[in-house]
């Protein structure tokens, strides 16, 4: 039987020669996402952040994060101890935004999040301290400064008006002078690929790349200024937000596509988007299981070519069943409860093949991945004229997380596809909210090094112009 399997599954098997060839494409993407005039027409987007530096160590003091993404949002109170080169989380709360409120008027929406972020401060007893501010807001914005974040468009059930095409930043700060009693200090804009790379950054100061592979997958990385066309300068670094997810949106993997990832893609809610993603992420793995599962089941090659409902079901098969089946010591014992519980009938047969239908699934993921990954490797080394790259790579999410093989094939395929390069794994502590906290701390430690710098320019051409 689990040979009769292996002409379904092979289209999901991809050779080094493959990967590699997919990581040229990516190669392509990326080069262009950074263009001055092709951005806009790019698959991956490469958006400047305006992090201009990860942490030295030096960073201290105390700090707030607020992390909207949700119904829910989180406030927190985080100290940077430098001497223990730690990054404490003191406090959190967390806040419920009314469903009214998703869709009502914006004063409404950020006066509830100033009031919320206000009582937090009272009860931290942090009033008469102006702290700056981390703030993750997980929806599609175009940066335009380290504080300064336009709303390009609402998602996940917001839709305030009047709020798209709008600085969040300058709307926070109007909810916090209505309310008039606390303050905020200097603010940075987080996005939550970020906040997990500069999360591990203290720890470890070699930790230039930030990846999430979990619901959705996304990563970011330190790239050379004289190669972001997009914005003025050559000097130093910036980070890069990828959007990797997108790598695709143009068809340069359509022949990788099989006819399960097509399937996936168009009863998405958003079809022709986000290509990548849905071949790789949690939020699409355990449903393109099930399309297998339903394909073998109708070819007679599992549950003895029953037909079921169950199966027919859409999103029933769910990607954390993935990683409960491939556990070493207990997958077979817990496919035969998953399958008992999807009111399946079974035999030994069955639940040998769908753990290998799993294994492929997340093997093909976790080495995509690391394709994605390696370019960005090789790419920074190049950058640099290094022989060799020493690298760390903080990291976060679910599926690289709970998945019992996915983070050993990742780092494995990674090894083969940037042999020229040393990269660390490193998992994120909270990149939404510690890691917010450190992008304010670094913003706030450059801002102290060069506005006497700036002063003086200024004051210079001020004179020249006197004169």
């Amino acid at each position: 039987v689990l040979q009769r399997v292996q002409p379904v599954l092979q289209p999901l098997r991809l050779s080094l020669d493959k990967l590699r060839d997919v990581s040229s494409r990516l190669h392509k993407g990326l080069v262009q996402g950074l263009g001055k005039h092709s951005h806009h027409r790019a698959a991956v987007k490469m958006l400047p952040t305006f992090v201009r530096a990860t942490p030295d160590g030096t960073e201290k003091g105390d700090f707030l994060a607020l992390d909207l993404g949700g119904t829910n949002f989180r406030v927190l109170h985080v100290r940077v101890l430098q001497a223990e080169q730690k990054v404490v989380k003191m406090d959190s709360q967390i806040c419920v935004v009314p469903k009214d409120m998703m869709t009502g008027a914006t004063q409404q929406l950020f006066d509830h999040i100033a009031s919320c972020l206000g009582d937090f401060i009272a009860s931290q007893e942090l009033k008469g301290q102006t702290l700056p501010l981390g703030f993750t807001f997980s929806f599609p914005c175009e940066q335009k400064e380290i504080d300064k974040s336009i709303l390009i468009r609402w998602t996940k059930g917001f839709n305030c008006p009047g709020v798209e095409g709008r600085d969040v930043v300058t709307l926070l700060r109007d909810a916090v002078r209505r309310r008039g009693d606390y303050d905020i200090g200097s603010v940075a804009m987080v996005n939550d690929t970020v906040g997990t790379m500069m999360s591990c950054g203290y720890k470890d100061q070699s930790c230039e790349i930030g990846m999430i592979i979990g619901t959705g997958t996304n990563a970011c990385y330190m790239e050379e200024m004289k190669n972001v066309k997009r914005v003025e300068g050559e000097d130093g670094r910036m980070c890069i937000n990828t959007e990797w997810g997108g790598f695709g949106d143009d068809g340069s993997l359509r022949d990788i596509q099989t006819e399960f990832d097509q399937m996936v893609d168009k009863t998405s809610i958003n079809p022709g988007v986000h290509i990548f993603e849905k071949m790789i992420s949690g939020m699409y793995l355990g449903e393109i299981v099930r399309l297998l599962l339903l394909r073998l089941s109708e070819e007679k090659l599992l549950f003895k070519g029953q037909k079921s409902e169950v199966l027919q079901t859409p999103e029933i098969f769910q990607t954390k069943f993935i990683s409960e089946i491939e556990e070493e010591d207990t997958g077979l014992d817990n496919a035969r409860r998953i399958l008992t519980q999807l009111d399946l009938q079974w035999d030994e047969a069955d639940v040998r093949v769908v753990r290998l239908v799993c294994d492929t699934v997340s093997s093909r993921s976790a080495r995509l991945c690391a394709a994605a990954l390696a370019t960005i490797a090789n790419k920074m080394r190049l950058n640099r004229g290094l022989d060799r790259l020493q690298t760390t790579v903080g990291v976060d999410g679910t599926v690289y997380r709970k998945h019992p093989n996915f983070s050993e094939e990742l780092q494995l395929t990674v090894r083969l596809l940037a042999p020229e390069c040393s990269i660390t794994f490193l998992v994120s502590e909270d990149g939404s909210g510690k890691g917010a906290a450190m992008v304010t701390a670094v913003a706030q430690r450059l801002c102290v090094l060069f506005p006497c710098l700036h002063f003086l320019i200024k004051s210079y051409m001020s004179d020249l112009k006197n004169e």
